[in-house]
């Protein structure tokens, strides 16, 4: 799980906090 934190991370620049919000509990 530790690659799906450096996505949230680089999702943080193109996702709003909604959609990272949705990203990081799915």
């Amino acid at each position: 799980m530790y690659y799906n934190q450096k996505r949230i991370k680089l999702g943080l620049k193109g996702l709003s906090p909604v959609q990272y919000r949705a990203q990081y509990l799915s």
